[in-house]
This record gives C-alpha cells, structure tokens and sequence, in this order.
C-alpha cells in the first residue's frame, strides 16, 4: 500500500471512530496536483469537529505522518488539515453544504474505503 493511501486508510478510521458522518473520498490525481486524495466528512458541533479533528492528528501522527498545516481549529466550522498527498475537510453541517465541496471536485473519482485497502 503506498503512503498516500494508508494516510488516507488512516485518516478514514479515525473519523468513523468519531462517529464523523457522511464521510466521502475523492481521488483527485488524476485532475490536480494539489494531492491524490480528498477526504470530506461532518460533525454535529464544534467539539465534534474538534475531536475528529484531533483524533486524525493522533493516528497519523503515531503512524509517523505530520500535518504540513492546519487551519479553522479554532472556529471548527471548518477544518482543513493538509498532510501533502491527503487533504482533510472536517465540516460542521452547516458549512458543509454552503461549500458544497463535493460538487467543486465532482471531476474526480468518489471512491469507498475499501478500494484504499487494495493493492
């Protein structure tokens, strides 16, 4: 498995184990540079969002992956954690359909957590 795919496997864990909801992946290497993959999830609140957040850090950070930035910690309408090759968007509900990120990325390829797993 390579690094991108196990940050994103990771990353994916941690969220289900917050009980983040409506957790999509999107491959986006194929239509960007910015990184392979797009991970978009939700909280019900602020400490929700908080936590999902840190639980991401936690569990990256003990398989030896480091944020190369995090932004919106603090408000938690929306958190947004770049780990290089994964990029994390943690939203409160409210903000997740404002920004309606999916429909931005919708050229790249919505995948399930399982494919992450594969080879």
């Amino acid at each position: 498995m390579n690094a991108s795919k196990k940050m994103a496997s990771l990353a994916v864990h941690a969220l289900e184990e917050k009980k983040a909801s409506d957790i999509k992946i999107i491959d986006i290497e194929k239509v960007s540079t910015l990184a392979d993959y797009f991970i978009i999830s939700s909280g019900s609140n602020r400490n929700q969002v908080q936590a999902m957040a840190d639980a991401v850090e936690e569990e990256l950070g003990r398989a030896g992956f480091e944020p190369k930035h995090v932004e919106g910690y603090r408000t938690a309408n929306w958190i947004l954690m770049d780990y290089g090759d994964i990029v994390l968007h943690i939203f409160d509900e409210e903000n997740r359909v404002f920004y309606d990120l999916e429909r931005i990325w919708r050229d790249g390829e919505s995948i399930i957590k399982e494919q992450l797993e594969e080879e």
